[in-house]
């Protein structure tokens, strides 16, 4: 190594981290590992020969050089947290949600109307992929591209490999809200028109028990002048026979 005040580094492998001027507690293991580094501090570089300068980093195996990983440990093992993803570099991190990590931040608005054109589809994965064959449910990048570029991750090669359904799911749940400010609106206005409807009514019972009670008060009315007339009848009819049964004289001359 070449280190001049740099201290607690390992090096394990033929000019391993030979670089190394003044970092410190950096770990490089495999020929040429660490190579790169010269100042960068806190790296572990497993079969990888870093990059100068940086710190803070685990580069395990070469981009291009290994296409497979197996980590024992992993599958089968529950646990809680944030899910892992990988960009097309290879590196591994999870998905920041944060204002703070964020610029122009806007509504979703219609955007997200680009996934009702997806077609989702079953599959099975090629047999040097899954042997076993299993059904899976999803989308195909080639198709989703065709719909919105930004829905699909590339590789380092740039070529589609995978679609962000992290992305989707966050359209899918900007829809539903759409949906659901719709539906709030239409039970809304359901609810007025119910009321309107009630109030009507109300007021249609009012008003015919008031028309009720008017004809009623007509009715007795006129009964009473029927009454009145029917005993006016009956008086003069009396006074009537009275007259018819009086003796009448006749003069001689």
């Amino acid at each position: 190594m070449s280190n001049t005040t740099g201290g607690g580094n390992t090096a394990v492998g033929v000019v391993a981290l030979v670089l190394n001027t003044t970092g410190s507690n950096n770990i490089a293991l495999g020929v040429s590992a660490g190579f790169n580094l010269t100042t960068g501090n806190n790296n572990i570089d497993i079969g990888n020969a870093g990059v100068t300068a940086e710190s803070d980093t685990i580069r395990i195996g070469i981009s291009g050089g290994q296409t497979r990983t197996f980590v024992a440990g992993i599958s089968g093992v529950g646990v809680t947290g944030t899910p892992v993803v990988v960009d097309g570099n290879g590196q591994l991190g999870v998905v920041l949600s944060s204002q703070r990590f964020k610029d122009e931040i806007t509504p979703m608005d219609e955007a997200s109307e680009a996934i009702l054109a997806l077609k989702p589809v079953t599959f099975r994965y090629k047999h040097e992929l899954d042997p076993k064959g299993m059904l899976q449910f999803g989308l195909e990048a080639e198709e989703v591209e065709k719909v919105n570029p930004n829905l699909v991750a590339r590789d380092a090669k740039g070529e589609v490999y995978t679609v962000r359904y992290e992305a989707v799911n966050a359209m899918l749940l900007n829809e539903f809200l759409k949906e659901h400010r719709k539906v709030e609106e239409q039970s809304r206005k359901v609810h007025e028109q119910e009321a309107t409807i009630a109030e009507l009514k109300k007021d249609f019972r009012t008003t015919v028990a008031r028309q009720q009670k008017e004809f009623e008060s007509k009715i007795a009315c006129q009964q009473e002048q029927i009454e009145a007339l029917s005993a006016g009848l009956q008086r003069v009819s009396a006074q009537l026979e009275v007259t018819k049964a009086a003796p009448q004289t006749v003069a001689n001359r």
